[in-house]
């Protein structure tokens, strides 16, 4: 079993990765592939704040997988992620846990976005993950996106971020109105970390 450290403080973000691990992990055991231990932050014993200094999502993830690796020397990987919304101009963006002022005020930054577009009619909207692997110090990139549209108003209490006010195309519930394996079956997070975990799998 290999180890790889996940750089995120982020414990929703931790539980939703874990369980699209172990599930696709699950599904694939049978074919004898390299299983995957994922580790935190914490698990390595690393408590620091990794400031979040880029402009794109590219940048961001890059700044955390690179932090872990040159500190500590293990194989890692971090993301961003964040809602984009056409008629916002692409905002809140990498902005997205800090919208309103407060990192991580969940509730502020959806009455922001639900504040700029009253009487707009044009509410579409993707959630956009970016994964930086660095593994034996070598980064690969991968990304995933999903596309949707922005309620009126929130519905459901599952989740986290912008998850109550985001309702996925072809469904007509939210996120927060998902279960954890709905969610995961089609989240942006879920397509990116697929991605990765199909090149970890043919290392």
């Amino acid at each position: 079993m290999q180890q790889l450290v996940f750089a995120t403080n982020n414990a929703h973000k931790l539980e939703e990765v874990d369980a699209i691990l172990r599930k696709t992990q699950d599904d694939r055991q049978a074919q004898n592939d390299k299983r995957i231990q994922l580790l935190s932050l914490n698990d390595i014993n690393c408590h620091d704040d990794i400031a979040e200094t880029g402009t794109t999502f590219n940048e961001n993830a890059s700044i955390k997988s690179h932090y872990i690796f040159n500190k500590y020397h293990v194989n890692c990987f971090g993301d961003d992620s964040g809602l984009e919304i056409d008629a916002l101009n692409g905002e809140p963006g990498v902005y997205s846990a800090r919208y309103a002022g407060e990192h991580g005020n969940h509730a502020a930054n959806m009455a922001k976005v639900l504040e700029k577009l009253t009487d707009v009619s044009n509410r579409r909207a993707r959630f956009r993950t970016v994964i930086s692997l660095l593994w034996d110090g070598e980064e690969h990139f991968f990304e995933g996106t999903i596309e949707g549209t922005i309620r009126t108003e929130l519905s459901g209490t599952a989740g986290f971020g912008y998850d109550p006010i985001f309702q996925p195309d072809g469904y007509d519930v939210t996120f927060a109105e998902m279960t954890l394996a709905e969610k995961n079956s089609i989240s942006h997070r879920a397509i990116a970390v697929d991605k990765l975990i199909v090149f970890l799998n043919n290392i």
